[in-house]
């Protein structure tokens, strides 16, 4: 099939990879325009623009896709089908309709759960154990499509936000073959999504970071898995900013938000979390009990 490419961070790689050893012809890719990155705020391309220029795909980056001059410029590509993986622009109608077979959408959840920008962090922070991978044929709506195929997944208890990015971007691959596949040879049976259970996705907030202690265990050890790598789960020390990246759940119990030794066990509102692996402000990521070589906490701390 000759293909349309859309998508703009690490995520949607393995994807792009995927079509570019298969049969299929790339030709041409559209992501989200650089961006300032670093501390010199270099204007720095995607990691798709970055893979694309690699093979000598023809490379778009519009900053919308309304315009008539970006339609045409769409259209005149004559593509069988579009394929887009957490590309970050609304798609509208013309883009929809622009090719054969229509637009085909990677995405990690269980729809109609979890629909929107952050799929895969939402599905860590809410403590889900089953989700699934549906490659979706996109409308109008925000990831209301039909699904052609949905892949159920069962996730460790200890798995955080960036192991379930990784695995899904790499897992995604061989189903969006299976699916271009069927859809070329008339075989795919799309499935409208249930209209309950339906739950949104915001975009993750750094707002959200801070540790709430009163809650359960199984909640702080969720958010915590959750925010990593992303924006990092924090609370305070003394003036400090610590954060969290890892943590498993203990019965021991005590006042919410202190330590119960001096290996930062520290107690829930239920329960309570032994904390793994954290960060020091502008310090290198470590496991615990490195990290409180050079700046111990006692027992009994009050963490906020």
């Amino acid at each position: 099939m000759r293909l349309i490419f859309m998508g703009t961070p690490a995520f949607a790689v393995p994807a792009l990879k995927g079509l570019l050893s298969s049969e299929h012809q790339v030709l041409a890719v559209y992501s989200q325009p650089p961006r300032p990155a670093g501390r010199g705020q270099k204007l720095t391309p995607s990691p798709i623009q970055q893979l694309a220029e690699q093979y000598g795909l023809p490379v778009h980056t519009p900053v919308s896709l309304k315009s008539e001059e970006e339609q045409e410029r769409f259209r005149a590509y004559h593509a069988d089908a579009v394929v887009v993986a957490a590309y970050g622009l609304l798609l509208p109608p013309p883009i929809l309709q622009a090719s054969r077979y229509g637009c085909f959408n990677l995405h990690p959840s269980d729809l109609p759960r979890w629909r929107g920008a952050a799929p895969l962090q939402r599905t860590i922070l809410a403590g889900d154990r089953e989700t699934a991978l549906c490659i979706m044929q996109m409308d109008e709506g925000l990831d209301t499509g039909d699904v052609l195929l949905r892949q159920q997944i069962s996730l460790p208890p200890d798995i955080t936000a960036g192991e379930w990015h990784d695995r899904a971007a790499r897992e995604s691959v061989p189903l969006l073959l299976q699916v271009l596949e069927q859809v070329s040879t008339g075989t795919a049976c799309p499935q409208q999504q249930a209209q309950e259970g339906v739950t949104y996705a915001h975009k993750i907030r750094k707002e959200e970071a801070p540790i709430d202690w009163s809650r359960s265990c199984h909640d702080v050890l969720h958010h915590i898995h959750g925010m990593n790598p992303f924006p990092g789960a924090t609370f305070m020390v003394g003036g400090e900013r610590w954060k969290a990246l890892r943590a498993e759940c203990c019965e021991a119990s005590g006042i919410a938000g202190t330590t119960l030794d001096d290996q930062l066990t520290v107690a829930c509102g239920e329960g309570s979390v032994r904390l793994l692996s954290v960060q020091r402000p502008n310090k290198a990521i470590l496991p615990t009990a490195d990290a409180l070589r050079g700046a111990p906490i006692p027992a009994h701390t009050a963490l906020g």
